[in-house]
Parts: structure tokens; C-alpha cells; sequence
């Protein structure tokens, strides 16, 4: 494949051959499967370790075992099957979150994705012996400049020493949302507004420590165009997961694939999360039924989100997710970025990685042809 035009993302001593991070996607969505077909590709596949062991049998009886044992599963399967770069994307609003981490050190990952909350308190025996120490990388995933100053202040105070890299993530992105809901669609909080704001954060903190600290864009990241907008923009490298669902490596049901080969523009839309967060979806017959206000009631075994009201919620989001995981979506649903509808086909993820670098350098020959 040919890697001429398109720049590599370096991220301290690790260097990805293509500048594309295939994103997070929890509950059984991206695991080693996905992971290590983007990494051979030459990009950074990500293993989610959200709701990681809801297919496993003792899940309900043993929440935070069942989570260890398939993370660590999932690692060791990714290593088997690639040499590339493969990290592990963790929620901060897990209950287990902390101890997902340290799996993730003592497993050997090269980095690990930090988002849906702030990661201010590293444990200092990760800092100190694990994290730091070892090789892996830390990136936090950010939605403003706020919270990435936030971030980097705390970290620079509190143990001298800074993230080696930044996802920041616009509000056209699926799954959980960093923003509020009438945040989603103003021009203030796009991802081309956002990111040269954070990029102007890091700035300084990467003169201070001596560290260059990438940017990664994520959040409706779709054509290989795209990602040249964003790069001129500053980016060092793109984040994309909705584009990645609909490949045949991708470590989910085809029903579930097919949700997005199916679905139009306005299917895509914003529920409210028993998380507390508003997320960005595919409506179905299931979505209808909770906005109708029809409960479906369940048990809560664990609670899996810190910020997760399941008292009052009307179903379990893991529950739901891991049903539209196995396919079932009548009992769930589908989360999707808003560029879901423009998927018409399943593909492998070395013909996706084709198609993105030939977009990318038609991008740059169109760029050089205005410039003339």
C-alpha cells in the first residue's frame, strides 16, 4: 500500500505507518479482532474495555472477574494476531476502571485511551512503577480546551509530567457525548473549532517538558478527505470508529452491521443516556418504546458506570448494548456517529484503508491544483 503522501503519527517512541486510530467502541463492539486488523493495516487498533465481560457466563455473578478475564483475553488474542500498535480505550467512569488499567500495563499495551471523564488522579503506583515507568502511552480523549487544560494543568502540578498525546472529540461523533445537548449542533463547539483551541493549550506544555504531544481529531472523521482537512488543521492524526463498524473484521454480529448499512440520515439521533450523557444513535422499535415511556425493567447486578442512575433508569444501557451486540436489537440498539447513513456496504478493513488513503491523496492533488 502506498504511504507516500499521508504522514505517519508518531506518539513518543511508537510510530504508526498511517495517521488513523480506529476508535474505541464499547460492549463487545471493537476487541482483538477489529484491533489487530487496523494495526496490521499500519494504523493503531483499539481494544474497548467497557462492558468487556457481559458475554461472559459468570458476568452477572461476577461483574468485575468477568471484565479481567475477557480484557485480558482480548489483549492477548490482538497480540497473537499483529505486531502493530494496539491500545486499550477505558471509560473514567467505570467502577472497575482503575483496575482495567493496570490489566492494560501489566498486559504489555503499548497506550491507553482515557475518556468519558476526567483522568486527573493516576494512581501514583501506576505512575511511579507501571504506567510512566513501562512504555505505555496515555491519551486522554477531550472535548473542549477547558478540559484539556484541566487535564494537563493537574497532571504537570501534581506528578511533573504530562499526557504523550490528545483525542479531541466533536459532537458529530456516536456513542456517548461530550458536550450537552444544545452544544451538539453549534458551529462554537464543531470539532474545526475545537481543535486548533486545544492544540493552542498543549502549546506551551510541550515546551515545558520537552515533548512533542499529538493532537488527534475525532468525531465525524469519514473520508480519507477528511482526515487531510483536519491534519491541515493541525491534527497530527485522526480518530475514527463508525467508519470501522460496518468491515467484516469488526467484532460484531452482521445484523448489527447491517443497522448502519441501512440506516438513513434520520434514523441518526440524540437519546438521553441512563448514564447521565446525551448519545448520538439509530432509532428502532426499542428507542421508541423508551421514549414512548414504556419501562422495561431489569436488574442491577453491578453498577458499571459510576454516574449510572439505574434506579430510576428505564432499562440498562449495558444490557441494551450487548443484545444489539449479539444482534438481537429488538431488546437494544445501535450507537452511530453522524455519518452512519453513508455507509452502503460491509468491507474489509484493508479495503477501507485503501479507500481512505486514495481519498487522502486525491485531497492532496486537489489541494496542490488550487494552489496553481
Amino acid at each position: 500500500m502506498d504511504f507516500r503522501n499521508i504522514p505517519k503519527l508518531r506518539i513518543g517512541d511508537l510510530e504508526a505507518k498511517i495517521p488513523i486510530i480506529q476508535g474505541g467502541m464499547g460492549v463487545g463492539i471493537s476487541l482483538s479482532g477489529l484491533a489487530s486488523a487496523v494495526a496490521n493495516e499500519g494504523g493503531i487498533g483499539v481494544i474497548s474495555a467497557t462492558g468487556i465481560g457481559m458475554l461472559e457466563p459468570d458476568f452477572n455473578s461476577n461483574f468485575k472477574g468477568a471484565n479481567e478475564k475477557a480484557l485480558r483475553r482480548e489483549i492477548r488474542k490482538a497480540r497473537e494476531m499483529t505486531t502493530g500498535i494496539v491500545g486499550v480505550n477505558l471509560m473514567v467512569a467505570l467502577t472497575d476502571y482503575y483496575d482495567l488499567l493496570q490489566i492494560s500495563v501489566d498486559e504489555g499495551m503499548d497506550m491507553v485511551f482515557l475518556g468519558a471523564g476526567l483522568p486527573l488522579n493516576i494512581p501514583e503506583t501506576l505512575l511511579t512503577s507501571g504506567l510512566r515507568k513501562a512504555a505505555v502511552k496515555v491519551v486522554p480523549i477531550v472535548s473542549s480546551a477547558r478540559t484539556t487544560k484541566l487535564i494537563f494543568q493537574y497532571w504537570g502540578n501534581h506528578y511533573n509530567q504530562v499526557p504523550d498525546a490528545v483525542v479531541v472529540e466533536g459532537p458529530l461523533a456516536g456513542g456517548h457525548l461530550g458536550f450537552k445537548k444544545e452544544q451538539i449542533n453549534n458551529p462554537d463547539h464543531s470539532l474545526e473549532k475545537i481543535l486548533p483551541e486545544v492544540i493552542s493549550v498543549i502549546k506551551p506544555y510541550e515546551q515545558n517538558f520537552n515533548k512533542s504531544i499529538p493532537v488527534i481529531a475525532a468525531g465525524g472523521v469519514y473520508t480519507g478527505a477528511d482526515i487531510y482537512k483536519f491534519i491541515q488543521l493541525g491534527a497530527q492524526g485522526v480518530q475514527m470508529a463508525t467508519r470501522f463498524v460496518a468491515t467484516h473484521e469488526c467484532d460484531v454480529s452482521i445484523k448489527f452491521k447491517e443497522a448502519y448499512v441501512n440506516c438513513k440520515k434520520e434514523d441518526l439521533t440524540i437519546i438521553d443516556s441512563p448514564v447521565g450523557l446525551p448519545g448520538r444513535a439509530i432509532k428502532n422499535r426499542f428507542l421508541e418504546d423508551v421514549s414512548s415511556g414504556i419501562k422495561r425493567p431489569f436488574k442491577c447486578p453491578w453498577q458499571c458506570l459510576k454516574t449510572c442512575d439505574f434506579m430510576s433508569s428505564p432499562y440498562c444501557i449495558c444490557a441494551a448494548l450487548t443484545n444489539a451486540k449479539k444482534g438481537q436489537l429488538e431488546k437494544g440498539f445501535a450507537f452511530a456517529g453522524a455519518n452512519a447513513y453513508r455507509i452502503d456496504t460491509i468491507i474489509s478493513v484493508e479495503k477501507l484503508i485503501e479507500t481512505l488513503l486514495m481519498e487522502y491523496e486525491n485531497a492532496v492533488v486537489t489541494a496542490a491544483t488550487l494552489k496553481h
